[in-house]
């Protein structure tokens, strides 16, 4: 990984390609990232990129929060992420990473938080069947079934799919291509869908793969 910045979703659109096709695609506020610190293996056991995003005012920070960002000499952020990159030669503490870090064609993988659903049942988090309609089967008919506990073992064993909490989960889509780079207003064209409803926060990085 040599490559990352962070970004916004701003939402999806579609781009025409010279012969006609649409390519459906997500369009990522990237940058500009200041680069905050530069840790090093020598001084904090591992090298990585600390990167910030979203400029905010500073009362809306803690003095521990605003102490990096005045060490660095940057403009106080709302997020800071740290990204652990092969090559860290090429970065200076204060730089500003912008969209063109990255150009069309490139791989990446798109890191972010999925939508909430909050409390769900089977049938909505897990895409089980419903019961039958017909008569006996009553009351109810969106319930997960029989759990199958007799007296052995005398319990539900663990990760069995239940109605629980639906959403909020991390997750990384890897290998999308990226279609277009806009400079001049800081989006990225990633084609297909990212993680996350509009307005959330997200990564992008080289694919690992």
């Amino acid at each position: 990984m040599n490559k990352a910045i962070i970004g916004r979703k701003a939402g999806m659109t579609q781009v025409f390609t010279a012969e006609g096709k649409v390519i459906p695609v997500t369009v990522i506020e990237a940058g500009p990232c200041p680069v905050v610190q530069i840790k090093t293996v020598e001084k904090d056991g591992y090298a990585a990129l600390k990167l910030g995003f979203d400029e905010t005012s500073e009362k809306s920070l803690n003095k521990p929060e605003l102490g990096q960002f005045k060490k660095a000499g940057v403009k106080p952020c709302k997020v800071l992420k740290e990204f652990r990159l092969a090559d860290l030669s090429s970065y200076k503490v204060g730089d500003e990473i912008k969209a063109d870090v990255f150009a069309a064609g490139d791989r990446v993988d798109v890191h972010g938080v999925t939508k909430g659903h909050g409390f769900s049942g089977v049938i909505k988090r897990w895409n089980q069947h419903r019961l039958k309609e017909t008569h006996g089967v009553g009351p109810v008919h969106r319930e997960p079934g029989s759990m199958g506990a007799n007296s052995t073992p005398s319990r539900v064993f663990k990760n069995k799919r239940l109605p629980g909490h639906y959403g909020v989960e991390n997750v990384t889509i890897q290998n999308l291509e990226v279609v277009k780079i806009d400079v001049a207003r800081n989006c990225i064209l990633i084609k297909g869908s990212v993680p996350g409803p509009e307005g959330s926060v997200v990564t992008i990085n080289d694919t690992v793969k």
